[in-house]
């Protein structure tokens, strides 16, 4: 596996892999009616433009198997994805392991992200801490309940 920048031919991959990954991973810790809204549409320029300019991608032979950003201004980490067949197998580690990385080259000291509820105990096991309620609203209008979590680097 190796993580590299993402570019706009990744765009639709990335779009998939998120939708998979939500589907797949969040069923049980959001209503139905949240998942379906936060899950559909298609791709928008938005988007599309944000994985050319912000995303890293994990890469397994030859297929991108992940996703994820920081923003290097705030330190907070975003749009970690992992295919379902992918899941447990150290694709979503190796990819904060690389963001935090980048968060170290440039000179931040905490990284953060609002993780839903059901990755809050991977991120736990990352180093993150955090047990709080916040509200993420989809760009969909969908609002979800997250936890706010940060780690000192």
């Amino acid at each position: 596996m190796h993580i590299r920048k993402a570019t706009i031919d990744d765009a639709a991959t990335s779009f998939a892999i998120r939708r998979e990954a939500i589907r797949a991973q969040c069923h049980g810790h959001y209503a139905q009616r949240e998942l379906d809204v936060w899950t559909s549409g298609e791709m928008s320029h938005v988007f599309a433009r944000r994985v050319a300019e912000h995303f890293q991608v994990a890469i397994v032979d030859g297929q991108i198997v992940g996703t994820g950003m920081i923003d290097l201004a705030t330190g907070k980490l975003d749009a970690i994805f992992v295919l379902p067949a992918y899941m447990r197998c150290g694709v979503g580690r190796a990819m904060v392991d690389h963001l935090e990385a980048m968060a170290r080259e440039a000179g931040i000291r905490e990284i953060s992200l609002e993780s839903t509820l059901n990755a809050a105990p991977f991120y736990r096991a990352l180093g993150f801490e955090g047990e709080g309620r916040s509200s993420y609203t989809s760009s969909l209008g969908v609002t979800l309940t997250c936890v706010p979590m940060v780690k000192h680097i």
